[in-house]
């Protein structure tokens, strides 16, 4: 209902005419986005992550309305130091997926876009849990899915419906990240390999060291294992930035200056792990949490970013988060 809401609220903004306002209100000077997969077949993988149109759209209305697309060090520089009004983009991508390089990257070439790929060391390693690719797996595969721990059993016959059962079990878990561990005995008892899905979906150590010497691209930390960084104490919180710091920087030969929380809401990660990421010898770290880059002094180590992708993104509302107008709608909402 909220999300009907929110959509609503979008359109009426853009056919009101007070798009402009909204942006000079609510927009800032800067917007990193976030990406995770760059789906071919958008449908099949049950629209999870950005589909190829969408993110060929927003490269080329990025450019049309003015917005310059610098990498990560570049924007914060120019937000320090350049007094003009003029607004820069920055394209991040989490977890390493294989897709980030096969579909995204011959794009992001086209258009002169330099990107940033954050890597957990499990991902090329394979020994990651990716509890939400084994989600989707489940019920891209079955018509029936029972999830022990939820005590619920999924009739779920055709797209909306697996969908729909999809997003309700990831909504559990991130209500609660120690819940994921409690997804393995239902992976177990379907036959399910996370270590498999690892070489499905992410890059190897081999592909990765190739695309860290691509001219565009920047690879940064994600922690070793990708936790929820705040249920953790502070000595395997700590442990996780800079064994994978450690890692990437010993396969890479370069140095990992930037690290994305994994999760990245204010329950997974707050002013403890900016310590943590400050003391670990990064430079900066982004989080999950929506919003724009307005301060010409932001706090490097709580960056704040515009997701793109998942069921109910549409250019519209990529349009309405770029513009400022979500920023508008949750403060219309009561959310912080």
């Amino acid at each position: 209902m909220k999300q009907l809401l929110k959509r609503s609220l979008f359109e009426a903004a853009s056919w009101s005419g007070l798009t402009p306002a909204l942006r000079r209100m609510f927009a800032g000077r800067a917007a990193i986005l976030m990406f995770h997969e760059i789906q071919r077949d958008h449908r099949s993988e049950l629209m999870t992550g950005t589909s190829v149109e969408l993110f060929e759209y927003l490269l080329k209305w990025l450019r049309q309305e003015g917005w310059e697309i610098v990498d990560l060090e570049t924007c914060l520089e120019r937000l320090a130091t350049d007094p003009r009004p003029r607004r820069y983009a920055v394209l991040t991508f989490d977890d390493g997926y294989r897709d980030n390089v096969s579909t995204a990257v011959p794009i992001l070439e086209r258009n002169n876009a330099p990107f940033m790929v954050y890597v957990p060391t499990g991902a090329p390693t394979r020994t990651l849990q990716p509890w939400w690719l084994g989600l989707r797996e489940l019920f891209r595969s079955r018509d029936t899915v029972t999830i022990d721990a939820m005590g619920i059993r999924f009739s779920c016959p055709d797209f909306e419906k697996k969908a729909s059962a999809l997003r309700k079990v990831g909504e559990w878990v991130h209500e609660d990240y120690h819940r994921a561990a409690m997804l393995v005995p239902t992976f177990s008892k379907a036959g399910l390999s996370l270590s498999a899905l690892n070489d499905a979906y992410f890059l190897d150590e081999d592909e990765l060291q190739s695309l860290a010497q691509h001219p565009l691209a920047s690879i940064g930390g994600h922690t070793d294992s990708h936790p929820a960084l705040a249920c953790l104490d502070v000595l395997s919180a700590r442990s996780e930035m800079i064994a994978n710091r450690n890692y990437l920087e010993k396969l890479l030969q370069r140095p990992v200056q930037h690290l994305a929380y994994p999760y990245g809401t204010a329950g997974a990660c707050g002013p403890r792990e900016e310590h943590l990421a400050k003391e670990a010898g990064f430079s900066t770290a982004v989080t999950t949490r929506h919003g724009h880059v307005s301060d010409c002094k932001p706090n490097h180590f709580g960056l704040p970013r515009i997701g793109v992708g998942g069921q109910s993104d549409t250019r519209a509302a990529f349009e309405a988060r770029m513009n400022g107008v979500q920023s508008a709608v949750q403060m219309l909402l009561g959310r912080t």
